[in-house]
């Protein structure tokens, strides 16, 4: 293959740490001063090869940015007029993965421009912690950073330094930071740049095209350097290593990066493959576009052309080589192809190891959910559970002889399965309580009225463990009163998960302190009641070998040596399985029998299938939300300029402000769980949901995020936000139950925001529920949905007299939401939205039902998951979830494996 001539090594520009630094810290007060009144910098966030990063207050939006101000000596190469003409071209680029550029300038001779200010971390941060990511993040991560390129090389913009300190991880969803900004540079710079012996990028990602000095890059160019992050990602290093700049991009231009798969034998064939096509040396061998490159990483079927060659591994003396394979016949090829698929078989062994898949009867709303597979002790039946056709989690149970399940009866919303020593019932969690059911079938019958139990062990003794956002409980099989076991103790949020420890010596369980990635792995002693942290890590097993076998967040199940006298960790780690699922709600989906089987999900890692949050137009064209791709139950403001949302999971979800105009996010909420926000008429406030251990108040807070909070409702009830009415006077909300009984029902409630703030009940319909009241634009309806009928549809009454009852749905609705000019209603009817045209001159009175669209109708009867703009042309919701490929794995003798894999470490 012809290689370009190697021309005079350029010292790089790096934003990790370069050749050059950056020296401004004693022109903070002069910038200051240059920025008065637009800006206030606060502190210093980092320093690279062009810039120095500030931490910053934007005075005029009252927001946290991040001001990036070039280094002296290289504004004085690029000249303030032509920099900031090109950078406007950056300004312009809107993609939910591309961090908006907000603003550019020149203040007393310093180049600045501005960037949000985004919680979270960079990759290279990631990277530094956890070395190697599993292989379903790495792919997720390129997946979100291709999309990105795509859309910015449809505008004609080459990022040109793609690597992990540019891509930022917020809220699980990546990031590329400085789009346009190294073109901007390079473009004002002109041959004075190149003059000074500075070229733009980093060695470790350049293409080498880039590398030997070409200002013509395209579209390969940026597939090069994500294929060179996407190798760090999977292997721990970029591709090409060096002491120096110099020999860095020596072997950028002139040597081959080692497969992937030589290094990591579990990275898949196909992927392995599209990472050798993403790096090849001339731009005409890789992927003409990111979006390729995605496809091949999602292609199982994907490889590369015999014209390029092929490579066959084997292996030799205990270590991977490479053998280059050119110019085959076809049937060679298929040989060496056939050879290769046979190695990277997992070995069988002499101890009856058997895996298979389970049919399941249906994956959707696995992945996000809480736990949700068992296993008998004996190991002959599992209980998992699966969304039917309805809206609730149904539990199934299925023996392992058998190709048919059982879906038990008046198991509908059930969480956490488990399996008593006897294997003849199976408990489960619910929002409201722990409950058990016949295996066989029968009626389920309630062990303990509790809010949110988390996970649950029943030990031979026929005593229950479970956990809670408040430590660990136990309570008789039979029924009776919980008793507290642990309680959390600081930083704590949740106890989960519990599993026995031999001879009744205690118990080992799940501590969450944040999000899945702040889990840890503790124990609870029986003999002095103490709790110990031992290591992070999830949803821990001891097993009769000695082990701990428990998960970590990126999907690997580990084992290691645990003394339980001492209550200490024996030796390192060792991997089991890669792959299982793990859950944001803090749980992993594995379970173990007394004999060894082991039943796991196995699929994409982390919380996928959300969808993220999307406009949506009337026809049904869907439009990113730039910057907000996920949250609950979101709300415009009266003007349409913001929108109040739920982001975060369970139990430190929190209300945050984003706003259209600019894309930034403003946290209105900072602690405890926060969640369903509304608008007051003035756009002034957001009144939202706030949980405690045993109640859910109303909370007021100001919508700039200023200010303290206000507990506008306390009464130890669960309440939740409807509707705040035009003048001000009232909030519509609906109650519910305390979890004290089965049939937990709600009603809509007025409180009074003047004079006597005692609520009072709408309607009295004491065999019904009523959910998601919604008061209309006039204040004199309040839709809602209710289950009078034995399904939801959704009524209308008037208010503040209720009167007649008027049906707006047809064959079921629920989540009902006004026009602003309340000229239209509009539901969900299963997964479609539907807007009634309504008149309410003289009365109520419905006109006629039109679908909008399908696949997009986001919600739940309690609550509407979406909302309408104010102009009514569109709406926020739910995206179109794509069902992860999760499947349903059995491994018979499972024990033996492991102790093969640990005596081999």
């Amino acid at each position: 293959r012809p290689r370009r001539p190697l021309r005079r090594p350029q010292i790089v520009a790096d934003e990790s740490g370069s050749t050059r630094s950056v020296c401004l810290n004693g022109h903070i007060d002069r910038l200051n001063a240059a920025l008065q009144g637009r800006y206030t910098i606060q502190s210093e966030l980092g320093s690279g090869g062009m810039a120095a990063v500030y931490l910053a207050e934007d005075l005029k939006h009252h927001r946290k940015v991040a001001l990036k101000v070039m280094r002296p000596e290289l504004t004085a190469i690029l000249g303030g007029e032509r920099f900031l003409r090109e950078i406007r071209i950056a300004a312009k680029l809107n993609h939910p993965h591309i961090l908006a550029l907000h603003d550019s300038g020149e203040a007393d001779g310093f180049l600045f421009y501005v960037m949000p200010h985004v919680e979270g971390e960079s990759l290279r941060a990631k990277l530094n912690r956890e070395k190697q990511l599993s292989v379903d993040e790495a792919i997720s991560i390129t997946k979100q950073v291709g999309a990105a390129l795509d859309y910015a090389h449809e505008q004609g913009v080459i990022h040109r330094d793609i690597k992990p300190e540019n891509i930022l991880i917020h809220q699980g969803e990546a990031l590329v930071a400085d789009f346009g900004i190294a073109l901007a540079v390079s473009t004002a710079g002109g041959t004075r740049l190149t003059d000074t012996g500075l070229s733009l990028g980093t060695p470790q990602y350049m293409s080498p095209e880039q590398a030997t000095g070409d200002r013509e890059l395209d579209a390969r160019s940026d597939v090069y350097s994500l294929g060179a992050v996407l190798y760090e990602m999977l292997v721990g290093d970029p591709p090409h290593m060096g002491s120096t700049v110099q020999a860095i991009i020596a072997k950028v231009v002139s040597e081959e990066p080692r497969p992937v798969s030589t290094i990591r034998r579990s990275v898949p064939i196909n992927v392995d493959a599209a990472v050798i096509c993403a790096l090849a040396k001339t731009p005409a061998d890789r992927f003409g576009s990111g979006a390729e490159f995605v496809a091949a990483l999602t292609n199982p079927a994907f490889s590369l052309p015999s014209s390029a060659g092929v490579a066959a591994l084997v292996r030799h003396e205990g270590r991977w080589k490479l053998l280059a394979v050119a110019g085959m016949s076809a049937a060679v090829l298929f040989g060496a192809f056939a050879f290769w698929v046979w190695l990277r078989t997992p070995p069988r062994t002499d101890s009856g190891v058997a895996r298979f898949q389970a049919p399941v009867a249906s994956s959707r709303g696995w992945a996000g959910r809480r736990h949700r597979v068992a296993i008998s002790p004996d190991g002959n039946r599992i209980a998992y559970i699966a969304v039917g056709q309805g809206s609730e989690d149904r539990l199934r149970v299925r023996q392992l002889d058998q190709l048919d399940t059982e879906a038990m009866e008046g198991t509908d919303g059930a969480l956490d399965p488990f399996f008593s020593p006897d294997g003849r019932w199976v408990g489960f969690a619910t929002i409201t309580d722990l409950k058990k059911v016949p295996a066989t079938g029968g009626p389920p019958v309630t062990v303990v009225d509790f809010p949110e139990p988390r996970g649950a062990v029943w030990t031979e003794e026929d005593v229950i463990y479970f956990g809670s956002t408040s430590g660990l409980w136990r309570v008789p099989a039979g029924g009776g009163e919980a008793e507290q076991v642990t309680t959390l103790r600081a930083g704590e949020l949740l106890h989960n998960r519990p599993q026995l420890l031999p001879d009744g010596r205690g118990l080992v369980f799940t501590v969450a302190t944040g999000g899945v990635e702040d889990t840890q792995v503790a124990v609870y002693s029986s003999a002095t009641g103490e709790t110990t942290t031992l290591f992070p890590g999830l949803a821990p097993q001891y097993v009769a070998s000695g082990h701990l076998v428990y998960g970590r967040t990126d999907g690997w199940l580990m084992g290691v040596a645990f003394d339980v006298d001492r209550m200490e960790v024996l030796d390192d780690p060792v991997t089991l399985v890669e792959g299982v699922l793990v859950k944001s709600t803090n749980t992993m989906d594995y379970a173990l029998s007394r004999n060894g089987t082991l039943v796991y999900l196995a699929g994409v890692t982390g919380d996928v299938a959300r969808g993220g949050l999307v406009f949506v137009d009337r026809s049904g064209r869907e439009y990113p939300v730039p910057g907000l791709s996920r949250g609950t139950a979101p709300r415009f403001s009266p003007d349409g300029t913001r929108i109040a949302v739920g982001v975060g999971d369970v139990p430190t979800r929190q209300v945050w402000g984003y706003d259209l105009a600019d894309s930034t996010m403003t946290p209105l909420t900072f602690e405890g769980h926060n969640y369903y926000p509304i608008w007051s008429a003035d756009g002034e406030y957001v009144v939202y949901s706030s949980e405690t251990t045993d109640a859910v108040d109303l909370r007021l807070a100001r919508a700039d995020g200023s200010g303290a909070w206000e507990t506008l409702l306390s009464n130890g009830g669960w309440n939740y936000p409807g509707s705040w009415s035009p003048d001000g006077r009232y909030l519509i909300y609906r109650e519910q139950d305390p979890p004290t009984r089965d049939d937990i029902k709600s009603d809509i409630m007025i409180l009074p925001l003047e004079g006597d703030r005692t609520p009072w009940r709408f309607l009295d319909l004491p065999t019904s529920r009523e959910d998601a009241p919604a008061l209309s634009p006039d204040g004199r309806w309040i839709a809602y949905d209710s289950d009078l009928s034995g399904q939801y549809e959704v009524y209308v009454n008037g208010f503040p007299d209720p009167g007649r009852r008027r049906k707006v749905s047809v064959d079921g609705g629920i989540g009902p939401v006004w026009s602003r000019d309340g000229r239209e209603l509009f539901y969900c009817a299963g997964d479609a939205l539907v807007a009634a045209r309504v008149s309410t001159t003289g009365g109520f009175t419905v006109q006629d039902r039109t679908v909008l669209f399908e696949g997009y109708c986001g919600g739940w009867p309690y609550h509407a998951g979406y909302d309408v703009a104010p102009d009514g042309q569109r709406f926020v919701t739910g995206g179109q979830v794509e069902v992860p490929d999760v499947r349903l794995v059995v491994v018979l003798n499972w024990f033996a494996e492991m102790l093969e894999m640990v005596e081999r470490r």
